[in-house]
Parts: structure tokens; sequence; C-alpha cells
């Protein structure tokens, strides 16, 4: 399937100062996502051009793509019969907010986007030890009302930050993604896919389906064996005065043997912050959202996998992009509404792929 033209791989040094252009290697798989980082791998003959062109640090740039690509590890194969080889792989921009901790208590009140840009602030874009500071990075606030209307009532100390901004994104169903600008900048930004399924009229509908000729394969997975209705978080206490509240999912708790149950140990949620004392309400929904991120991690699977159509029909980055929801049909008449959680984007000697990857949503 052809999913682009010419595959060039534009290289920047550790200064972002363009360096070259890659075109001629025997692999290269480029995966961007969602709500996660993405990344790559180039499988190439061996040469010293090629050794002091792909170093670690540098940066991997696609036109066809949003997402630029760090270096981050080289691996050299010797092979007397098969010729020496050079793998090279890294992930792309997002990875490096895994360099920073949420390095002081932090609790998070209010406004979701405001709360994440707190996060980024006082951790890697303007944090009050300049050390931790990286110049380039730069927050951009989204105008979309699904993300402008979110709130959030949270708290960190000490957690991953790339970790702690993926769960609370998931939470949500927001995609966050660091793109390049013209000027060397890194930008974040959350985002919200388009519905473009049935289930509504405001988007021309994305299908799928053997009727149009647009699916070439598919896998059809559907699991109950993770899902949890309902969790009790336990914060901090001890004994009976341990502090406790009950989370469901958005679908409710059940009964009987609909109900599925999970503990959630949130005691580093202190009800102390900054020598103030959080009511019961405030402290409640602390570990409320705490619940809410482990019921995100454990949910019904409904997944449509495999490969299809998406240079005629339907473009990928003109008519659907990363995070939209689309609508899947399959041979069997199995349908539902699914989110292109990532594009992958290939080329071997076999030749040039593009397909996308779908988790469906309720």
């Amino acid at each position: 399937m052809r999913g682009f033209d010419i595959v060039e791989l534009v290289v920047l040094d550790s200064s972002l100062k363009m360096l070259s252009v890659l075109d001629t290697f025997e692999s290269l798989i480029w995966t961007e996502r969602y709500s996660a980082y993405g990344d790559f791998e180039v499988y190439t003959s061996i040469n010293d051009s090629v050794l002091n062109t792909l170093k670690d640090d540098y940066y991997l740039w696609l036109k066809e793509s949003n997402q630029t690509m760090i270096i981050e590890d080289r691996k050299i194969e010797s092979d007397a019969e098969n010729g020496n080889h050079f793998t090279v792989t890294g992930r792309s921009l997002e990875s490096i907010l895994e360099r920073r901790i949420i390095w002081k208590q932090t609790i998070l009140s209010g406004n979701f986007q405001n709360g994440i840009k707190k996060l980024l602030d006082e951790n890697i874009i303007n944090p009050s030890d300049n050390s931790r500071k990286v110049s380039e990075l730069v927050f951009e606030a989204s105008t979309d009302p699904l993300i402008t209307g979110l709130t959030v009532e949270a708290q960190f100390t000490g957690d991953n930050l790339y970790d702690a901004i993926k769960k609370l994104c998931d939470s949500k169903n927001i995609g966050f993604r660091i793109k390049l600008s013209n000027d060397n900048k890194f930008v974040f930004k959350l985002y919200s896919g388009a519905d473009r399924s049935y289930d509504q009229f405001a988007n021309p509908y994305i299908v799928f389906s053997p009727k149009f000729d647009n699916i070439i394969s598919t896998n059809y997975l559907e699991s109950k064996k993770t899902l949890k209705t309902v969790t009790l978080v336990a914060g901090e206490g001890e004994g009976v005065d341990r502090k406790t509240t009950t989370v469901a999912c958005s679908s409710g708790a059940g009964k009987g043997l609909s109900r599925r149950e999970l503990y959630t140990d949130a005691r580093d949620v202190s009800s102390t912050v900054d020598d103030r004392t959080l009511t019961d309400t405030e402290y409640n929904a602390q570990l409320s959202q705490r619940g809410l991120e482990n019921l995100a991690e454990n949910i019904l699977t409904k997944s449509f996998e495999g490969k299809v159509e998406t240079t005629r029909m339907y473009k990928y980055g003109e008519d659907f992009s990363l995070g939209d929801i689309v609508q899947i049909v399959n041979e069997y008449g199995i349908e539902g509404k699914a989110r292109v959680t990532e594009f992958i984007r290939s080329q071997s000697k076999e030749g040039l792929d593009s397909y996308p990857t779908f988790i469906t949503v309720e």
C-alpha cells in the first residue's frame, strides 16, 4: 500500500541545526501516538557517514508527521556473511517529560489545562532551580471547549512528570503532544480528536468497512478480564481511622456479578498542603481523582486491530487525524466507534506502508 511518496528523514544536531537528509536505509518504522510518546527504528547498512550523522541526542524529523524524534539508542551488528548493520531507535519529543519528576508536593484543583500547565511550569518550563529548566519548551494553551471545560482534583509528590501528565490525560481521554516549531521551540499542547462516527452530525463521517473496500484486514478483541467497575480508595491514616472514598466507573459500579471491585492505595495523598489542611470535601476530591486514574487502567477492552486503506477514500492528516473517533465495521457486521490512537509509517524492501491503530470507545 502506498503511504507516502519518498521517505526523507531530516537529521538535526543537538542544537537543532539541520545536518543532512537521510533517504537510503533498509527499513524504517515511525509511530506517532495520541496520548503517549511515539517511537522510531531505522535499520541500515553501516558506514562512517551514517555513524557520524545518526548520533545520540540528535533529532529526526519527517515532513509527513507532526512529531520529531530523539535518537536514544544505537546498535551495531557485525556479520561477515550478511554485512554490517546499524540500528537506531528513539522516541518523540514527549519523552523529554520523563527526564523530570514532580519535585515537591503539588496539588491541582480547578481548571484541568491550568493544572497541566502548573506541573510543567514548576518542573521543566520555569522551575525555581534553573538547572531543571528546558529553555526550548513552551506551553501553548488550547481553546477547544472539550479541554477548557475540564476540571481536575489531584495531588503529586515525586511522581515522574510524564507519567503524571499521561495518567491525567488518559482519565479525560485527552491527547498531548510536543511539536517542533519553525523557530525551534518545543511546543506542548493538549488536544482532543474530532468525533467522526455515526453518533454525531457536526463532522463528516469516516467509516472503514468492507462495503467501501477500505479495510484490508482486522482483528477484533473483546475482553472483560481486566475490567473493574468500582474502587475503594484509601488515603492517609491507619486502621479504622484511615480515610477512604468509593469511586465508580462512568457506567456505574454494578451489582452482583456485574460489580468488579478494585483497591487503590492512595496513602501518599496528604491532607496537608503548604501548611494548609484540606477540607474533607477537598481531600475526597483528591482521592476520587486517584481512583478515576486507576479505573481508567482497568477497562473493558474492545479493540479493532489490523490495516485499513488510508490513501484513497480517506486520507490520514486530511480527512482524519490522531485522536479522531471513526466508525469501524468488519465483515461480520461487528460495528463500533473507535479512536485513532496511533499511526504507523514504515518502509522496507517490500515497499511503503501506513496504517492507523484503533481502540474502541463507548
